[in-house]
């Protein structure tokens, strides 16, 4: 299963995909809202993780 996170937060980012991959999921990650939609329309991803506060 792919996994797209989407978070500002370089810290939280790192502790969701560490555990993401320890669980077997394949996981990109991004920092911004402009970063995520590039990301979505250029790979399919199962699950998105967005964090809802994003600066911008």
């Amino acid at each position: 299963m792919r996994v797209l996170i989407v978070e500002d937060d370089r810290r939280l980012a790192a502790a969701l995909r560490r555990g993401l991959l320890r669980e077997g999921f394949s996981v990109d990650l991004v920092e911004d809202g402009d970063e995520a939609i590039g990301a979505a329309c250029a790979t399919s991803f199962d699950v998105i993780v967005l964090d809802v506060m994003l600066p911008g």
